[in-house]
């Protein structure tokens, strides 16, 4: 038995490390020009590598792993992260096709999308010139203003990435020290 469990552990990690290379890896580099959208694209580019790299390498246990009491398991949080992202798209009008539905997607294809998701996000933002047009507007009147957005989908995205970095840590399976939250680099 448990032959056969590292075999099957074995052909996951040589499935995932195989895979095309997703966005997000590192943070992109960019000019020193702090305009709005600049500064709020490098809030998703940092929430983006953020969430690769707290999801990287998840194992079946790390996604079962619930604190005490109540809430969310890891794969509900990763989940509401992937609603999160999808929700950024809506309310800044951000057409990307998401190639499942939700309920089809293992957590590999449902990781992929999410990350794909921010970085179509931190494209559109950073093509702007203003944060203006990203305000949610109904019958000419401003209904969600873009700092909703900021304070709303995208501060709860990086606050729940934490929590996946803190619940894979608590199940035995921290992130590669290799990372450079700081600089937004993967040392090799």
């Amino acid at each position: 038995m448990k032959n056969f469990i590292f075999l099957i552990a074995l052909i996951i990690f040589f499935t995932m490390n195989s895979q095309e290379k997703l966005p997000c890896y590192e943070i992109p580099k960019m000019q020193e020009n702090y305009s709005a959208p600049n500064t709020v694209a490098r809030m998703i580019d940092g929430l983006g590598f953020r969430y690769f790299w707290s999801t990287q390498g998840l194992r079946a246990e790390d996604l079962a792993y619930q604190p005490k009491g109540d809430g969310r398991n890891c794969q509900q949080t990763v989940i509401h992260l992937y609603d999160l992202s999808n929700m950024m798209l809506r309310l800044t009008n951000t057409n990307f096709i998401q190639v499942k539905g939700k309920s089809e997607m293992l957590f590999s294809e449902m990781r992929k999308q999410t990350l794909l998701n921010l970085e179509a996000l931190s494209k559109k933002i950073k093509k702007n010139k203003d944060l203006s047009e990203f305000s949610s507007k109904k019958d000419g009147k401003v209904s969600i203003p873009f700092f909703n957005l900021i304070n709303g989908p995208i501060a709860d995205a990086i606050w729940h990435t934490g929590q996946v970095a803190s619940f894979r840590r608590s199940s035995g399976n921290p992130i590669s020290s290799k990372i450079n939250h700081f600089s937004g680099t993967v040392k090799e």
